[in-house]
């Protein structure tokens, strides 16, 4: 007779339930909440970790359907001590990245929305725009993400304009500036013409802007160009007057109607559908619109209710002050719903700016129409990405009809072969999840056949050896295959014509996995598709809602592989003379190249200089040198 080892809720333990409770110290802390699998279902943190905890468990208290059903399935609970209230908010927003409990509010990385980044861990910072926020570096500040990717990078085009920063990656020229620097764009970065102090100073009146205090740093410019005009340096004064009229063009047309433009406010609200909520958050200084947030979060199946939208605005504003600045955090946060845990953010905002900073529900005047308007904000842009969902849904299905596959295909692969007469010849593997490119699941593919030489290419081969590396997994473990794994694939496409498909079918039924898995080819000349064993393509107009859609997936497919392409092309271009100079490796060209840039500059460089470089020694520095000047 077996017995049962599942581990029963803490709910239905009262006895094991009062003793765990007895054991959570009331101080400050992180608690987890596992179920009967183990896994971490919830997090939370409190300023007294005991009566939080035992709050969930009171017969009198009333929990939302979505708390109560996640207390049902409590069979453990752990918790971590902090110091203070600030560390138990940071620890917990890291725990939530990192174990993304189900019961929790958890914010999608969405990646339509740009950041910009300022690489303050360089000696002379980089400004650039980014769809990928990174936190690998902690020096490194993003700011964002911003809604409207063409204004933003309008705004940075006029910084660059109103202050000299670097404008190339790369140096023009070894040992002079290029033309940039006597333009008076860049002041010489390449040449270090400029102390990293002084650049950094430059680099932080542009972080200023996208700090909400384009004001303050006016205020200061003027300054500084009356003390120039004082001085009769006439020509810093003008130089200071174009960056102060260049800042106020970049928010004349915003102000924002609120009776005391003194005081600096964040106002934040959301709209929600059945599985996304859309916040905004605007950004007022001084009575100007400086910044509009977007963020996304996924809404569980289970009905939220008016509590779990404050949760979802507390876990958006904890997660944007995170790594605020303390002059990046307003005096007054104006939010649509209350605040579960309103005070303790508060509390923290306040000891961080050094001032109190108070959160707000307005109900009625100015500033309730503040929220209102940002509120009508969200809810466009929830019904944009409604349309969007709704526009993939119609192609998915389309695409179905017209294959005839029994569901929706969910997950879509690509592939493309990409080389230049046989040279440098790699693939690509993209990935479409409910009709969007799903980037994380992008994959590169060199080709391994030796026959796919200079001269000499084979794309029928190059196809059948990427799909064979890609599926041969399922071979040793046929179990991972079709049923609850998300690596399998409802369709693949083949960039090609019945060739590249028969060559793709082929390998396919040598893995016996032909008949478990859908592939087309989709031909560039007039958009027609292919099916295995079939002469003819399939009777299907261009314009097609799921030819279309095949049709992005193939773009995406060509444009990854050729980008791919480029690259190993460039690097074999850049390390083909290194590779002949005896001694030096793989490694230390790396090495060479990342000191000196490039081949041109190695060869001009000297015996010392060579030998300077790490890893690089006397001997073969005098090798390197005497392969460059016989």
């Amino acid at each position: 007779m077996r017995t049962s080892t599942q581990p029963v809720p803490l709910s239905k333990n009262p006895e094991r339930l009062e003793v765990r409770l007895k054991e959570i110290p009331p101080e400050p802390g992180v608690y987890f909440m596992r179920d009967a699998s183990d896994r971490i279902i919830y997090i939370g943190k409190s300023k007294k970790l005991k009566n939080r905890v035992r709050s969930y468990f009171r017969d009198s208290q009333r929990l939302t359907e979505r708390i109560a059903t996640m207390v049902k399935q409590v069979t453990d609970i752990e918790f971590i001590v902090t110091d203070t209230e600030a560390e138990a908010l940071a620890l917990e927003a890291n725990l939530i990245k990192q174990h993304q409990p189900y019961f929790n509010v958890l914010l999608k990385d969405d990646k339509k929305y740009p950041y910009v980044c300022i690489t303050w861990s360089e000696d002379y910072p980089r400004i650039f725009i980014t769809r990928k926020r990174r936190l690998g570096k902690p020096k490194d500040r993003f700011y964002g993400p911003y809604t409207e990717s063409r204004l933003l990078r309008q705004i940075l085009g006029i910084c660059k304009r109103i202050f000299p920063l670097r404008q190339r990656r790369q140096p023009l020229f070894k040992d002079r500036p290029c033309l940039n620097y006597d333009l008076g764009r860049c002041p010489g970065v390449c040449q270090q013409l400029i102390s990293p102090e002084e650049y950094r100073k430059t680099v932080q009146k542009i972080a200023m802007v996208f700090q909400g205090r384009a004001g303050e740093l006016i205020d200061v410019l003027t300054v500084q160009m009356q003390k120039a005009s004082e001085e009769l340096n006439f020509e810093v004064a003008a130089r200071i007057r174009d960056q102060i009229s260049g800042l106020k063009s970049l928010n004349a047309d915003q102000k924002v109607a609120l009776p005391d433009d003194t005081v600096s406010r964040d106002a934040i609200a959301l709209a929600a559908g059945e599985q996304n909520a859309c916040i905004q958050l605007f950004q007022i200084r001084a009575g100007q619109l400086v910044g509009r947030l977007a963020y996304v979060a996924e809404v569980p199946a289970l009905s939220p209710g008016e509590n779990f939208m404050g949760a979802i605005l507390q876990r958006v504003l904890e997660e944007h002050y995170q790594t605020a600045d303390a002059v990046e955090i307003p005096t007054e946060i104006l939010v649509q719903h209350d605040l579960p845990d309103g005070e303790i953010l508060a509390d923290i905002l306040s000891q961080r700016k050094g001032k109190k900073v108070a959160i707000l529900n307005p109900q009625r005047q100015l500033k309730a129409e503040l929220i209102e308007m940002v509120e009508r904000n969200a809810q466009y842009e929830l019904q944009r990405m409604q349309k969007l969902s709704d526009r993939n849904q119609q192609a998915m299905q389309d695409l179905a009809n017209i294959i005839d596959l029994p569901e929706l295909p969910r997950r879509i692969e690509g592939y493309d072969i990409s080389h230049i007469q046989g040279s440098n010849a790699v693939a690509s593997q993209v990935v479409f999840v409910d009709g969007l490119p799903a980037k994380q699941h992008y994959r590169h593919y060199k080709i391994k056949n030796p026959e796919v030489t200079i001269g000499h290419s084979d794309d029928f081969a190059s196809l059948a050896e990427v799909i064979g590396r890609r599926f041969r997994k399922y071979i040793k473990e046929p179990e991972l295959q079709r049923v609850g794994n998300p690596d399998w694939p409802d369709l693949v496409m083949i960039d090609g014509g019945k060739g590249q498909l028969s060559s793709v079918v082929a390998v396919l039924q040598e893995m016996n996995l032909l008949e478990d898995l859908r592939v087309v080819s989709l031909a560039k000349k007039r958009e027609e598709i292919f099916l295995p064993g079939e002469s003819q393509p399939l009777a299907t107009e261009p314009e097609q809602a799921g030819v279309q859609l095949l049709r992005r997936l193939r773009d995406e497919a060509h444009r990854f592989a050729v980008s791919f392409h480029r690259q190993q092309r460039t690097n074999a271009l850049r390390r083909s003379r290194l590779d002949e100079i005896p001694g030096l490796g793989h490694h230390r060209q790396k090495q060479l190249l990342a000191h000196f840039r490039s081949v041109d500059y190695i060869r001009q460089a000297t015996l010392a200089q060579l030998a300077e470089v790490s890893g690089i020694g006397s001997r073969l520095a005098e090798e390197i040198y005497n392969y460059f000047h016989p």
